[in-house]
Parts: structure tokens; C-alpha cells; sequence
């Protein structure tokens, strides 16, 4: 990676526009930056860094690029013109930043820009506008990351003098950041949190095989040491004894469990007959007993049978009369009923006659029925009255509805017409839109042309460049095809003419004295012809005609190449013109942009004209019910005039109607409800008269039924009537007793209850007793039984489940270890003896390089009496190790600790860190070139001869062709390096100047 120019506009404390020419500086390999103090030599380097990467060195801040001198119109800007990869590339960044309003007062943010461009074919071409892909191309060609090149291109000694004097972890991380070894702490990582969950798996294993081993001392019982002892002492998760005390322990509680149900089982068994032969005393016992209850009970019936004999007769001559009376029943209820119907009239008629008035309360049927005649004719003629108060309501419900229309139609009016008042705006601004619309499809159509001109201009200039490129690349061929050709023919040439000799010495050597020349006929030979070298024949010289024949071929075909493409390129020319193609694609971009605008607004045509068409519809709409509503406002003013004649005349004739009452109805309410209580009066005396016929027939119909049935009266009749449900308690009673009688008799006529009473008394109560003493000990001994069964059972299954699990945790208990012992040597514990992690023992190889590459600059610096070592001894406690420097000394043949290094030493020592740390880290990066590198600081602290010996192995780097920077405010460094770069500090801003190695 070379530097070639740096442009740096209002950034830092340069308030113009001011450029590094890095080729001229870099012309003698050593150049010279120096300025006062906070004149702005770091800034020259924060603007390296800036246009490569987007920001500066991570200890500065990078929000205070723009320089505070620079004018409000002139925008911070960084150019870098630089080699790389191969590739000449020019990166152009722009920070965000704020600048002037175009319109107004005030400012607005310009957003960040960044420019790459490549120079190829003898101009620059655009490559990328965009930040993250200029920065991955940057990054992808540089190698390193932006931290990476400020420590190796940009060497900052100080903080490589802390480096060679700090702590191992404070050396990890700086190694860390360079050599970018998160990968490996990443794995460290990954170890500690497998075997973290290796060993979660596996206590989770183990605290379930504790529940288990819980379980099973729960199923045991109150005292599971007594079965099978307790589990040993200590015996905790992750214990790898764990399962296999828990097993044996399991086993012995199992064992002991199932002797104990074998010894249940048999002690039911023997309960379990003494319990059936109680129970098989006690249903004999039972029966006996309940023989012997029957026959007392028997006896003591049948005795008082006997006492109630006289009850019984009477009952039956009762029940007798009461067969006599039913027959006079059915007379009895007529008898009743009408009476009741007869009763219910007399009620009925005084009631009606009370609604009467007090001349009518002794009329009779008929005369009553005369006076609802006459109330009838008057709610007769009364109906014509009752029809025209209806149509004088409806005339009030018509008026109110007329009222309410015409002030809709008024409301209707007035909107329309404040409607109205603003349509011609409206529709001026509708029209205007059509127009721009129209005129943005005119211009749409104009740009159209316009750009495919612009386009196909485009087309033939990028043909054109391509086309000079493709030129360029011909002509060298072409070139290269006639020096072929003419060296093909000069070999061919100097072929043929060492043939000629050749055959001219093979003639001469065939001469002898005296004999004549074949070629020219002399007899004397004083100078014959020799050989010269290798003998050429005859395949020689054609294998070089045809070499010189394809060199030929070659390049006229390489000439026919030149010749298309030129013409190719001409006629590009012509049809592009000479204007660069990236001004012609911003033009085209512009026309572009230009066609895209007018081509969305003529989109916005049939929109416009839709909305124009709308509201003219509006317009007509508003209008047509504008006039609606005024024909139909004049039409109801008419009909409200006639609904108010109407009710006017209607009005005079209900009052005539009335009379005292408040409505026509009303009226005839009252004359309706009169007549009714007339009809009902009528009716109610008209069913007085029949229902007091009805009544004397039955009295003669009950007479007649009572003296058929044995009775005097009916009144006797009356009275020997009992209510159903007596007669059937009566007959239901008699059957009962003759049916009782008749089992009394048979229960003591049984032999076997006989025979049971003439026994001693049983004693079920005894006889249960001694069931209810072998149930509760046949209970006990199921429940004994039971739990024993229960708990074999459940040990058998917590046991089974117990080895299940330990068989399934036995990977996991493997995994767990081997994780344990790579995580260990990961981290450094365990059997890594060295306690060193694995990102520092990777750290530890890289460092151990670049102690080795510094030590070949540090042997020479220092006149060959010290070099860097790496050292990987443990340290004390816990400090980190693997990470330690020592200096070697030559002249006293000892290590010791790089603190112990003077101050000129501890700066070419670090120095000499710096540069063999930048070999390593460009090896690590790629291997990419770096030919430009900046020290900055420390050289005051040595001494002359030191100075010298520095500078010896920093021209080593130039002669390597490096260009390398010193970065200083050494005096003494003016005097050696001629050519130097100046920044002067000034109240206005710094300044730069240059100065050659030609110049004094």
C-alpha cells in the first residue's frame, strides 16, 4: 500500500483547502512531519485514517473533524489518492455536517458522502457511492481493520513503550484487538458453557436419584434405617458414588419389603377362616331369632283381634247404610247444583241491576230490553260524529307533517345555495389541475425523445471508453507483435546465413591442393572457408521461416485488431461526442429524474379529471334539488291552506257533538257502556226465571229417589251420604281385617315357627358381636396386607426407575468429565500446568513472532547487544501468564525485565516492537505490501550515536522500497532528514509546507 496524495479541506485545524504530496516526499524513502505543538501533526494522519476508514484513531474523538477556523460555505472534505492491492484508487469523504440554508436563515445537516473512484485506462471511473461498499472494497484490499493499520502503519510509540512495559493482560488485549483472537476466547467460552451444562445435566441426574432415594424411604415407612440402614454420610449431587450406594441401598429395602408381604399373605389367610366360621354362627343365631319374633308376634295379634270384634260390626253396618244413601247420590248433587245456578242468577240480576238507573232497578226483561233499544239509536246516529273527530286528528298529524317538510325543503334550499355561492373556485381550481396534468404529459412525452437521445449518447460513450480501453490493450499487443516478427525475421535471417556458411566450409574441406572450386572454378585456396560453430541444416532454417512466417501472421492479426477497434472507437466518438461518460450519465441521470417527475405528475391526469367530473355531477345534483325543493315548498303552502279549511269546518261540527262531553268519543263511550248494562240486565233476569224452574224439578226428582232407597226423607238420605274417600277407608278396612285374620291364623298353625318358640331364646346381639371382633381382625390383618404389598410394589418400581436413571446419566457422567478436563485446559486449570487460557497461548505464538521480527531490528539499533525473548513462565498468584517480555543482554549474558531499559532504550526497543509487530500483523492481514509507515515520537531520548543506528535501520526499510515518516519535533531530525513536511500553527489555522531533498 503506497500514499500518493492527501487533500485535506476544513478538517481539524486546516481551515482551507491543503494537499500532501506524498510522492514527492517519498521520493528520498525517509520524510520528516514536525510542527509546534497542537499545530495539527496528528491531523495530517487522522485524515489518512479518515478517508480509509470513515473515522480516526479510537483515542481522539471523531466528532470534531471540521475545523473551527474553516468558513460557514465550505464543507469539511478528505481526498486520498493511494495504491493498494495493486489498484490506484481515489476514496473522497465528506463527515456530517452542518452548512448554510440555500433559502432562509439557519442550517441544515448535510449528510455523510463517500466518493471511490479507480483509475484504469488513463482516466479515473466512479466505482461506489455508497459507504458500507466502499468500506468492505477498503477493507477487503487493505487487509486490516481500522484499529490494525493505526497500530502498524501509523506507529504510535508511546503507546508501544506501555506495551513493552505492561502486565501480561494488559498486553492480551492489545494483541487481542490486533490479531483479532475472539474466535479462540469465544471457544474458551463455549467449554466453560458446555461443561456448565454438563454438569447441570448431570446434577439434575443426581437430585432426581435423591428424589428417588426420598421416595423410596417415604414408601419404606415411618423408619426406613430400620429395613435397610441409612445412606452413607457425605452423599450429595454430583458425588460419582451417588448411584451406586443409592442402588445397593434400594436393594435391601426391596428385599426386606417383600419378606414382609409373604408374611401378610399368610396371616390373612388363617384370620380369614376364623372370620367365615362366625359369620356362618351368627346367620343361624339370626334366623332363629326371627322365627321366634314371628310367633310372639302372632299371638299377641290374634289377642287383640279378639278385643276389637264389637268395632268391626259397627263399622260394618255403617258402610252398609252408606251402599243405601249412594244410590240417592246422583239426586242429591242435581238438587244442589241448581240451587247453586239458581243462587249465582239471583247474584248475577242484582248485580246488573245496581249499573242501572235508579227508574230502571224494578223493570222487567222485557222492558229492559226496550231501554237498550232506545240507548242503541242515539250511539247510532252519534257515529258520523266519532268519524270526523278521527279525520280531525289526521287533519293535525297532516298539518304537523306539512309543517316539518317544508322546513326540510327550506333547510335543502339554503345548503344548496351556500353550496353554490363557492362552485365557480372550485371548479377554476379543478381545471387548473386538468392543465397541469395535460402539461406535464406534453412534457413527459418531449423528455421522452430527449432521453433516449441521452441514453443511446450514453450507450456509445461507455462503448467508447471501452472501445479507447480495448485500443490501448491492441496497440501493445500490435506492438509487441512486431518486435516478435522482427526479431523472428533477424533469427531467421542469421539461420539462413549460418547455413550458407556451413555449406561453404563443408566445400572447402572437400578442396584439395591443386583441385578446382566447385563454385568458382579457382585451383588455388588461400583463404577457405571455416567452420564457425554448430552446423545448421537445412530443417533448422525452415523450423525459422515458419517461426518468422507465424510471427508475421501474428501480427497482422494483431494490425486487422487495431484496425477494428479503431474504427470501433470512431465511430463511438462520433455518435458520443468527446464529453466524459460519467458527465454524461449525471446528465442522463438528471433527464432521468426529469421524466420520472413529469411522468407521475401526468399520472395524476385521470385523477384530475375524475374529481372534475365529480363536482360538475355535484353541481347538477345541488341545482335539480335546489329546484325540487322550491316546486315542492310552493306545492305544500297549498295543501297546509286547504288541511286549515278543512280542521276549521270540522272543528265548528264536533263542538255540536260533544255536548258536555269533553270528545265525541267519549260520549259514545258512555252511551256504549249504558247500553251493555241494559243487555246485561235483560239477560241476568231472563236467567233468575229459568234457573228457579230448574230448581223446584229437582227437588221433586230427589223426593221420589229418597223414599225407593228405604228412606223417610231425603233429608235421612242426606244424612247416611258419607264422603267417597271414608267409604273407601271403610271397605279398604274391612278387607284388611279378613285378610289379617287369615294370616294370624296361618302363622300359628306353622310347624316350623312352633318349633322355634318351644327353643330357649336366641342372641343375635352375642352372635354379631363375635362377627363384628373377627371382621376387625380380618380388616387389620388386609390392611397389614395391603401396606406391605403397596410398599414391595412401590420399592420394586422406584427401584427399577432408580437403575433406569443411572443406567441414562452413565454418557452424561462421561461427557461431563471429558468436558471438565478440555474446559480446564481451556482456561488454564486443571492439568494445564502453565495456567495459561487458549486465546493467550495463541496470543502467546503471535507474540513470541513478533519478538523474534523485532529483535532483528533491536540487535542493530542497539549494536547488536540486546533482543526481545517471549517468555511463557507461570506467574505468581493469579496474575495471567504466557504473555511475558524479556530483554536479552549480550553483554552481560543475562535476561532481565524490560522495566529495567533506559529511556532512549525503552524508545528503539519499542520502536523496534512496532515495526516487527507490523511485519507480523501484515503477514497475519494477508501478506498485503505496506510502503508507507509513520513513527510518531520519542526520538529526544537518544543519544547521537543511538540517532544514527535508528536511522540506519529505518533506511533499511527504504531500502526495501519503503517510504517511511517520522513523526517529530526532534531538532537534530531537520538537520538529517531534508525532506519534510511542515505544519505551521496560525491564528486563521495551521498551514502545510513542504520541502524536498533538493531544497535548502
Amino acid at each position: 500500500m503506497r500514499l500518493h496524495r492527501l487533500t485535506l479541506t476544513a478538517f481539524g485545524p486546516f481551515a482551507g483547502s491543503h494537499t500532501v504530496d506524498f510522492d514527492e516526499l517519498s521520493a528520498a524513502g525517509l520524510f520528516l512531519l514536525h510542527g509546534a505543538t497542537g499545530a495539527g501533526k496528528t491531523s495530517v494522519l487522522d485524515g489518512v485514517c479518515f478517508a480509509l476508514y470513515g473515522g480516526v484513531p479510537g483515542s481522539r474523538q471523531g466528532n470534531r473533524l471540521r475545523s473551527d477556523h474553516a468558513g460557514q460555505d465550505t464543507l469539511t472534505e478528505v481526498v486520498l489518492d493511494i495504491t493498494v492491492g495493486g489498484r490506484r484508487l481515489e476514496i473522497t469523504r465528506r463527515p456530517e455536517q452542518p452548512r448554510p440554508k440555500k433559502r432562509g436563515t439557519g442550517f441544515t445537516m448535510e449528510k455523510a458522502v463517500t466518493l471511490l473512484r479507480e483509475h484504469t485506462a488513463g482516466q479515473w471511473r466512479a466505482l461506489s457511492k455508497s459507504h458500507q461498499e466502499a468500506g468492505e472494497e477498503l477493507k477487503q484490499l487493505i487487509g486490516m481493520s481500522r484499529e490494525q493499520f493505526c497500530q502498524v502503519v501509523l506507529l504510535p510509540q508511546g503507546e508501544f513503550a506501555t506495551f513493552l512495559r505492561a502486565t501480561a493482560t494488559d498486553r492480551a488485549a492489545l494483541l487481542g484487538r490486533l490479531f483479532d483472537t475472539r474466535r479462540f476466547k469465544a471457544v474458551e467460552e463455549w467449554l466453560r458453557a458446555q461443561r456448565r451444562a454438563a454438569e447441570q445435566r448431570v446434577a439434575a441426574g443426581d437430585d432426581e436419584l435423591l428424589r428417588l432415594a426420598e421416595r423410596m424411604g417415604q414408601a419404606a415407612g415411618d423408619d426406613p434405617h430400620a429395613l435397610a440402614g441409612p445412606l452413607p454420610e457425605g452423599v450429595t449431587a454430583g458425588d460419582p458414588e451417588l448411584a451406586g450406594h443409592i442402588l445397593r441401598w434400594a436393594a435391601v429395602l426391596a428385599a426386606t419389603a417383600r419378606e414382609r408381604a409373604d408374611i401378610a399373605d399368610l396371616a390373612v389367610t388363617a384370620v380369614e377362616g376364623a372370620h367365615e366360621d362366625a359369620r356362618r354362627e351368627a346367620e343361624a343365631v339370626r334366623e332363629l331369632a326371627v322365627r321366634q319374633r314371628r310367633h310372639a308376634a302372632a299371638e299377641r295379634r290374634a289377642r287383640d283381634m279378639a278385643g276389637e270384634r264389637e268395632a268391626r260390626a259397627e263399622e260394618e253396618r255403617l258402610l252398609e247404610t252408606a251402599e243405601r244413601a249412594a244410590t240417592v247420590a246422583p239426586a242429591l248433587e242435581l238438587r244442589e247444583r241448581a240451587a247453586a245456578r239458581h243462587a249465582a242468577a239471583a247474584a248475577e240480576e242484582r248485580a246488573a241491576r245496581a249499573a242501572l238507573p235508579a227508574e230502571q232497578h224494578e223493570a222487567g226483561a222485557e222492558q229492559l230490553t226496550e231501554y237498550e233499544n232506545r240507548l242503541r239509536e242515539e250511539l247510532g246516529g252519534l257515529a258520523e260524529a266519532g268519524r270526523a273527530e278521527q279525520r280531525a286528528a289526521e287533519l293535525d298529524h297532516d298539518r304537523g307533517r306539512v309543517e316539518r317538510e317544508a322546513a326540510a325543503d327550506g333547510q335543502l334550499i339554503a345548503d344548496a345555495a351556500a353550496w353554490l355561492d363557492g362552485w365557480e373556485a372550485e371548479r377554476l381550481g379543478h381545471e387548473r389541475g386538468v392543465d397541469t396534468a395535460q402539461s406535464a404529459a406534453t412534457r413527459a412525452a418531449e423528455l421522452s425523445g430527449v432521453l433516449d437521445r441521452a441514453r443511446r449518447r450514453l450507450d456509445a460513450a461507455r462503448e467508447r471508453d471501452a472501445h479507447a480501453a480495448a485500443l490501448l490493450a491492441a496497440e501493445d499487443r500490435l506492438r509487441a507483435a512486431r518486435d516478435t516478427a522482427a526479431d523472428a525475421r533477424d533469427h531467421w535471417q542469421d539461420v539462413r546465413e549460418a547455413r550458407i556458411n556451413g555449406i561453404a566450409a563443408e566445400l572447402a574441406a572437400q578442396l584439395g591442393p591443386g583441385e578446382s572450386c566447385l563454385v568458382c572454378g579457382a585451383t588455388e585456396h588461400p583463404h577457405p572457408a571455416r567452420p564457425t560453430g554448430r552446423q545448421v541444416g537445412r530443417a533448422d532454417e525452415e523450423a525459422a521461416q515458419e517461426a518468422q512466417q507465424r510471427a508475421a501472421a501474428a501480427r497482422e492479426a494483431a494490425h486487422q485488431q487495431v484496425v477494428r477497434l479503431t474504427a470501433a472507437h470512431d465511430a463511438a466518438l462520433a455518435a458520443a461526442g468527446v464529453e466524459p461518460a460519467p458527465e454524461l450519465a449525471s446528465a442522463h441521470e438528471a433527464l432521468e429524474l426529469a421524466y420520472q417527475a413529469a411522468v407521475r405528475a401526468a399520472a395524476e391526469l385521470p385523477a384530475a379529471r375524475q374529481a372534475l367530473d365529480r363536482a360538475l355531477a355535484e353541481h347538477a345534483r345541488r341545482s335539480a334539488e335546489r329546484n325540487e325543493a322550491d316546486h315542492r315548498l310552493a306545492s305544500l303552502t297549498t295543501r297546509r291552506e286547504l288541511l286549515d279549511r278543512e280542521h276549521a269546518e270540522l272543528t265548528e261540527r264536533l263542538a255540536r257533538a260533544r255536548g258536555a262531553y269533553a270528545t265525541v268519543a267519549e260520549r259514545r263511550a258512555r252511551l256504549a257502556a249504558a247500553a251493555e248494562h241494559a243487555a246485561a240486565a235483560a239477560r241476568a233476569a231472563r236467567a233468575g226465571q229459568e234457573t228457579a224452574r230448574a230448581l223446584k224439578d229437582a227437588d221433586s226428582d230427589l223426593a221420589d229417589a229418597a223414599y225407593k232407597a228405604g228412606f223417610d226423607t231425603p233429608e235421612a238420605a242426606a244424612a247416611a251420604v258419607i264422603p267417597r274417600p271414608e267409604h273407601r277407608r271403610l271397605y279398604e278396612r274391612a278387607e284388611q281385617w279378613r285378610r289379617e285374620e287369615a294370616a294370624v291364623t296361618a302363622e300359628l298353625t306353622a310347624l316350623d315357627l312352633a318349633e322355634a318358640a318351644a327353643l330357649p331364646p336366641a342372641d343375635p346381639d352375642a352372635a354379631r358381636h363375635a362377627v363384628e371382633t373377627a371382621t376387625g381382625r380380618l380388616r387389620e390383618a388386609a390392611a397389614r396386607q395391603s401396606a406391605a404389598r403397596t410398599t414391595r410394589d412401590a420399592l420394586d418400581r422406584l427401584r427399577a426407575e432408580a437403575l433406569t436413571r443411572t443406567r441414562a446419566l452413565a454418557p452424561a457422567r462421561e461427557e461431563h468429565a471429558r468436558l471438565r478436563r478440555l474446559a480446564d485446559l481451556a482456561t488454564g486449570a486443571g492439568e494445564n500446568t502453565l495456567r495459561m487460557e487458549l486465546e493467550t497461548y495463541v496470543l502467546a505464538a503471535r507474540l513470541e513472532q513478533v519478538a523474534a521480527a523485532a529483535s532483528v531490528r533491536l540487535h542493530r539499533m542497539s549494536s547488536g547487544r540486546y533482543t526481545l525473548v517471549h517468555t511463557d513462565a507461570r506467574a505468581s498468584r493469579n496474575v495471567k501468564s504466557g504473555l511475558g517480555l524479556m530483554v536479552v543482554d549480550s553483554w552481560t549474558g543475562t535476561e532481565r525485565d524490560t522495566a529495567t531499559l533506559s529511556g532512549g532504550e525503552t524508545f528503539f526497543a519499542s520502536l523496534a516492537l512496532a515495526l516487527g509487530l507490523a511485519d507480523v500483523v501484515t503477514d497475519e492481514a494477508g501478506g498485503a505490501r505496506l510502503d508507507t509507515l509513520f513513527i510518531d515520537e520519542g526520538f529526544g531520548s537518544l543519544d547521537e550515536q543511538t540517532l544514527d543506528e535508528v536511522l540506519d535501520v529505518l533506511d533499511g526499510l527504504r531500502e526495501r522500497d519503503r517510504a517511511v515518516g517520522i513523526v517529530s519535533h526532534v531538532a537534530e531530525l531537520r538537520q538529517r532528514v531534508p525532506a519534510q513536511l511542515q505544519v505551521v500553527k496560525g491564528q486563521r489555522g495551521s498551514a502545510l509546507r513542504h520541502r524536498t531533498a533538493g531544497e535548502r
